[in-house]
């Protein structure tokens, strides 16, 4: 990681709309998490009521499937709010708003896109296979 340097990357109104955006997202996130756990918990306490054989009943691969992909989007949820926690952490140290990559602004677009990013896109780019 690039030294950062000490000038914030955001402007205070900017790092002001920020903190907004991250706590909205991170609200919404909370509920997703919620309601992807509520699904979770009646997609097994509905089987738990039936003898379900995932490898002869014709419905048991497509409930093996949907608990399966509500688990995924669940842990994908849980992944954002952490990544939405750290980003309010850099916003409070102020380092918000530059890469850790190369320690270069990221743009305000990219930002509003992806709040909790850490990386601009050049830096984004280099790093995909």
């Amino acid at each position: 990681m690039a030294d950062t340097p000490h000038d914030p990357a955001l402007s205070p109104a900017a790092q002001d709309a920020a903190r907004e955006q991250l706590q909205a997202e991170r609200a919404g996130t909370e509920q997703q998490i919620a309601a992807l756990s509520r699904e979770f918990e009646q997609i097994v306490e509905a089987n738990a009521l039936v003898a379900v054989d995932d490898e002869h009943d014709p419905e048991g691969s497509s409930t093996a499937f949907e608990r399966a992909h509500v688990a995924a989007l669940l842990a994908r949820a849980r992944e954002h709010l952490v990544e939405v926690d750290r980003a309010l952490e850099r916003l409070e140290r102020g380092e918000y708003g530059r890469c850790t990559e190369c320690g270069e602004p990221v743009p305000e677009e990219r930002l509003s896109a992806r709040p909790a990013t850490t990386t601009c896109v050049r830096c984004a780019t280099v790093r995909r296979p």
